[in-house]
């Protein structure tokens, strides 16, 4: 039963994104109360701020070149 109660890799996502804008409805705040692992997290914010970083300075180099 545990597993049908953790969230999907999707809602992860959504919540790294959401929460990277500083933007969420209610409505996914009460919806998300299961229990994420805090190391999910981490993970997926830190791979978010590794690609945000790399697509700036692609976003640079095409700019600058």
């Amino acid at each position: 039963m545990k597993d049908a109660m953790r969230p999907s890799l999707l809602d992860l996502v959504k919540t790294v994104l959401f929460g990277a804008m500083g933007v969420r409805r209610k409505a996914d705040h009460e919806r998300q109360t299961q229990p994420v692992s805090p190391v999910y997290l981490i993970v997926a914010g830190i791979v978010f701020a590794a690609l945000f970083v790399l697509t700036l300075v692609v976003i640079v180099r095409i700019v600058v070149s």
